[in-house]
């Protein structure tokens, strides 16, 4: 397949502490927590199946709901992972409309070219999926993926337990997003932390 993403694995380099967040946390004594989900079982490619069943995205946000499960005095959300620009691209189109190009970002360098192929790709995870994006939390599982899902479960749970949330990137910033569709005061504890150079964050802070 042609490759939408220009990185190799970042979640490796940032649990070995290589990572900028890992110098962030250590300089200002902060707790990081890294979770790898899974990442040697691959999800659905969305373009032509759902990215999880309805059991693996339950679990996941599950998981996700479970990370925050120590308590906390705020929560900083963010993910690393190949391609998950692409992915909340489509998500993004999923909730609010329009077509991959609409929502497609350079990510994490992606030449013309590259990005070409992230608006095909999100157009055909749309015309595949159909009228099953409608709800926010199937959009979620067919499109989503578990980084998605996971974000989703942590931010319910610390809406439950009353703990502020910050949105690092497009990335949470769409998981939020869904939430939100599901339940407007859903994210009503929730902050966006920055923006990002993709243009889909913008779009989307917008509308929230």
């Amino acid at each position: 397949p042609r490759p939408v993403s220009a990185t190799a694995n970042a979640v490796e380099l940032c649990a070995a502490g290589g990572a900028a967040i890992n110098q962030i946390c250590i300089a200002n004594d902060l707790g990081l927590k890294v979770f790898d989900l899974a990442l040697d079982i691959p999800t659905g490619d969305i373009t032509e199946e759902a990215a999880l069943d309805e059991r693996g995205c339950a679990a996941t946000m599950a998981f996700g709901m479970e990370a925050v499960a120590g308590g906390a005095d705020l929560l900083c959300l963010g993910d690393l992972g190949v391609g998950n620009s692409t992915i909340a691209a489509a998500l993004s189109a999923a909730l609010f409309g329009g077509k991959g190009s609409d929502w497609v970002g350079s990510g994490s360098g992606a030449d013309t070219a590259m990005m070409a192929r992230k608006a095909e790709a999100v157009d055909r995870t749309l015309a595949f999926h159909g009228a099953g994006l409608d709800d926010p939390l199937e959009a979620l599982r067919r499109v989503g993926g578990r980084e998605f899902a996971a974000i989703c479960g942590a931010i319910l749970a610390a809406r439950m337990q009353k703990i502020p949330v910050l949105l690092d990137g497009f990335v949470a910033t769409a998981a939020a997003a869904v939430l939100n569709k599901a339940d407007p005061s859903a994210i009503d504890h929730c902050l966006l932390a920055s923006l990002s150079p993709e243009p889909g964050q913008a779009k989307i802070a917008e509308r929230l």
